[in-house]
């Protein structure tokens, strides 16, 4: 490539970030992550420590402010912030979070040796690093982490039940680091590099054809309802009885031993639900053939508020809390009051639920999550080997007709690969979904409609690589790479 005026680069940076959006549904251009990582990749080969951080910088910003454009809905239209502010918010959050591939690109930088297989090996190392590391640090925010952008029919989908989204992040980064790298060493070099690349695709094509789970028991019927209420409707007192007219409407085409209502399909206290009202919801679900699952405000004797799971119509309730909150949207971080003062969100002040155990349906059990929770892959795990399916219930109403549908579902794609489980999804607006343990997707609603989503499933059982080991491999690679480099450097 041609010498580019060093002003320039951040800008190209940037957009290149931006542009890399596109691999991720509902654009779906997988291997446009490869050439948008390349050119980072590029921009990182010759840099200092201090220009490549920039460069990270740059690129994360382009990625996290394009990518998470969606949040927009929440704070302009549903938090009432000004557009200009929300839009302010939105690029600080995404500069924020761009300061981990910006540590990456200083490690990069200060490590690298000038052969191109070595540096590719490290670019994988410190970016797999970076993105476990946006998983857990202030709660975590894995969004958009690369490898989400890899489900089928992506050959290199075959490796999530190995290695997970941050193992499919190492495997993405360095494929695009080594075919850059490679290009101004030679002929034979770059060869070398594109029969590896080739090498990589076949590999994970062929893992796509392992079940590494089996069936289990007899399939169940479920239903998966999407209530459609509009989220400017549902904190509305005034036509609450409208929302909730709306759930048993949506009930009316159900038909499962298993019937599923979305997150705070109630917006309030279970205690203040009128109790007719929850006999007619138990009702509609045993005339229609079984017990169902519904979203609530829960309060316990110490006054605490959570945004909960339980269950209706059965012999016995069962009650899963949130445990994973959204900060800013379910808590106030410490020293972030004054961010209320400019949204207003409703039952912002929750509490984080315990360890749940699996609810007991249908002769299933099933591994409960709600919203935002499926993106912790390692958090979801812990319910295996004894969940035989994966039930998560959503409202992605807040965030409109947006990316945030699609890509949703897309996360919930890869942890069905990850635990090699069926994940069931009800969401209010879309998108409502079964998704095979393979991580395609059975049957899905379209968005905005109301109505039940009835399919056929069957639980699985056994354990993928990934599901015993979790992160753990592709963290301990990622470090001994970067601490042998660090030894060899200082000697």
């Amino acid at each position: 490539m041609k010498p580019v005026r060093p002003y320039l680069l951040p800008l190209i940076l940037f957009l290149a970030g931006a542009l890399s959006v596109l691999a991720y549904a509902p654009f779906d251009l997988a291997l446009l992550i490869v050439p948008a990582l390349g050119l980072l990749a590029w921009a990182w080969r010759d840099a200092s420590p201090a220009r490549a951080a920039l460069y990270g910088l740059c690129w994360g910003t382009g990625a996290f402010f394009v990518g998470m454009g969606w949040l927009m809905v929440a704070l302009h239209r549903f938090g009432g912030m000004p557009v200009a502010l929300a839009a302010l918010a939105i690029g600080l959050l995404s500069a924020f979070l761009a300061l981990l591939p910006a540590l990456a690109g200083y490690l990069f930088a200060r490590l690298r040796r000038g052969h191109w297989a070595g540096d590719a090996v490290l670019m994988a190392a410190v970016w797999a690093l970076a993105e476990w590391t946006r998983s857990w640090i202030f709660t975590g925010f894995p969004w958009l982490a690369v490898g989400y952008s890899q489900t089928p029919p992506s050959p290199l989908a075959g490796y999530a039940p190995l290695v997970g989204v941050y193992g499919l992040g190492f495997i993405v980064a360095g494929l695009s680091a080594a075919l850059v790298f490679a290009w101004p060493a030679g002929r034979r070099t770059r060869l070398a590099a594109v029969g590896g690349a080739l090498g990589l695709l076949a590999v994970g094509a062929v893992l796509g054809q392992i079940a590494w789970t089996e069936p289990f028991g007899q399939a169940v019927r479920v239903a998966l309802v999407q209530t459609n209420v509009p989220q400017d409707m549902k904190w509305d007192r005034e036509r609450m009885q409208t929302v909730l007219d709306a759930n048993l409407e949506a009930l009316q085409g159900a038909q499962g031993q298993i019937m599923v209502l979305p997150e705070t399909t109630l917006p309030m206290l279970l205690e203040h639900v009128p109790q007719d009202y929850l006999a007619a919801l138990a009702q509609a679900m045993r005339e229609r053939g079984g017990e169902g699952v519904m979203g609530v405000f829960t309060r316990d004797a110490e006054g605490r508020i959570f945004n909960s799971a339980v269950t209706i119509g059965g012999t016995a309730q069962q009650v899963y809390s949130k445990r994973h909150l959204v900060p800013f949207g379910e808590y106030s971080p410490p020293l972030f009051g004054w961010f209320y003062k400019l949204a207003k969100i409703p039952m912002s002040d929750q509490s984080r639920g315990q360890s749940g155990v699996p609810f007991d349906l249908a002769g299933q059990k099933v591994a409960m999550n709600i919203c935002y929770e499926d993106v912790f892959g390692e958090e979801l795990i812990a319910s295996l080997p004894e969940a035989t399916l994966m039930l998560n219930i959503s409202n992605l109403a807040w965030y409109g007709d947006s990316h945030a549908q699609p890509q949703h579902l897309q996360i919930a794609r890869i942890r069905a690969l990850e635990a090699g489980r069926p994940m069931l999804r009800a969401t209010n607006t879309g998108m409502t979904a079964v998704i095979r343990p393979d991580g395609s997707v059975q049957a899905v609603l379209p968005a905005f409609t109301r109505g039940a989503l009835n399919a056929e499933v069957r639980g699985y059982r056994g354990m993928t690589p990934y599901a015993r080991l979790g992160n753990a491999p592709v963290v301990v690679l990622s470090m001994v790479i970067l601490l042998a480099l660090i030894v060899t450097r200082r000697r």
